[in-house]
């Protein structure tokens, strides 16, 4: 009885020790945009390049209309908080300052450096290219609060000037969760302050993104939640250390094998809202679950062919992960489309959070590899 006691009370002190960061799943700038009747304009006016991130030499983000999932973080002396995208493609921590005019900065939390007593200027300006503008900005450091985690002397950006198109996201800024290699700077990022100042137990992070309920997502530092999935965690190692990049064997559907033939790249990025991939391989995936193309290489379904539509089975190092068509479709009062996004010519993959809303995904840092399982 004892020994079974000690074991209960190790379990409940290792769950105390797990850092959860409540995602909320809040309105996406396409919403928005729609409501006001603005999405066509701003869709011409910025369109969509999902792999602007993904190229060598800058560091970058791009204007995601389908984001919908923030968590909130606090910086300084008294807390000013923000909400943030914690992405997995990218390694920088910056939010809005109040030395920022852009409208994007206007209608956001802006950081006052003057308001915190922890504060201290650095001597670098930063820059993060987008897809459609960019980002640019001074370095400072201060006490950033993340889940309960008080992380010190956390190098950020405070943003100067802003790309109009982040005036229509949610978020305030970006947390990046990506490798130090990527970090504009050569900023330390979060997570590794985090390891480094021996704040959480294990250096891994791991995320869930719940399907269509508001409530429910988080991202727990220094551990994993096994109640969000079901099985074990099959652990595939990266191909590259920079992004979360493993090798994807093949994507099939009943057998066939639609893209990626003979093997590609895969990034998992929390930060990105589709599936994306070559144009070609896209739009033959969208070809074969009977989508039409339109002239933003969106795919359009009738919404009532949506539960005969073939599931899509991604390989990746040997394992199969399939994505039925209840989570690659989504409705709005819009119609249907499909969660495929147009990649270009890059023959990378980006598995964002069409794939990431089926299975929990850990990231293990210092063993450099990833864990997947299927949600609950």
């Amino acid at each position: 009885m004892m020994k079974w006691l000690i074991v209960l009370t190790a379990l409940v002190a290792f769950s105390e020790c797990l850092h959860r960061i409540p995602l909320i799943k809040g309105k996406t700038a396409r919403q928005d945009l729609q409501e006001k009747g603005l999405w066509d304009k701003y869709r011409k006016m910025y369109p969509y390049n999902p792999m602007a991130k993904f190229v060598a030499g800058s560091e970058s983000m791009t204007n995601d209309a389908d984001l919908a999932y923030y968590g909130v973080v606090s910086i300084g002396t008294p807390p000013q908080s923000f909400t943030v995208i914690f992405d997995t493609g990218s390694s920088n921590l910056w939010v809005p300052s109040v030395y920022c005019s852009s409208e994007a900065c206007e209608n956001h939390n802006q950081f006052n450096p003057q308001q915190s007593s922890t504060f201290k200027w650095g001597d670098q300006s930063l820059s993060i290219q987008y897809g459609t503008g960019s980002m640019t900005g001074y370095l400072g450091s201060d006490t950033v609060e993340v889940g309960g985690i008080s992380v010190a002397n956390q190098v950020f950006g405070l943003s100067q000037s802003e790309a109009p198109f982040m005036a229509s996201m949610t978020a305030d800024g970006i947390l990046g969760l990506a490798f130090q290699s990527l970090a504009s700077d050569d900023v330390v990022p979060v997570f590794y302050n985090m390891i480094s100042q021996n704040l959480v137990p294990q250096p891994l992070f791991s995320v869930y993104l719940s399907g269509n309920s508001q409530q429910g997502s988080e991202v727990v530092f220094g551990g994993i939640d096994n109640s969000h999935f079901t099985g074990s965690l099959t652990w595939i190692p990266l191909s590259s250390a920079s992004y979360w990049e493993i090798n994807m064997d093949s994507v099939t559907i009943n057998g066939q094998t639609v893209a990626c033939s003979g093997g590609c790249q895969a990034i998992i990025d929390t930060g990105t809202s589709q599936i994306v991939g070559p144009t070609s391989d896209i739009n033959n995936i969208n070809s074969w679950v009977g989508a039409t193309t339109n002239q933003y290489g969106e795919g359009i379904v009738n919404c009532q062919n949506v539960q005969s539509m073939p599931d899509i089975t991604f390989t990746l190092n040997g394992n199969s992960f399939t994505v039925p068509s209840s989570a690659y479709v989504s409705q709005s009062s819009y119609g249907c489309s499909t969660g495929f996004g147009q990649g270009g010519s890059m023959a990378l993959w980006i598995l964002g959070d069409v794939f990431i809303r089926e299975y929990y995904v850990a990231f293990d840092v210092s063993n450099q590899q990833i864990g997947l399982a299927k949600n609950v």
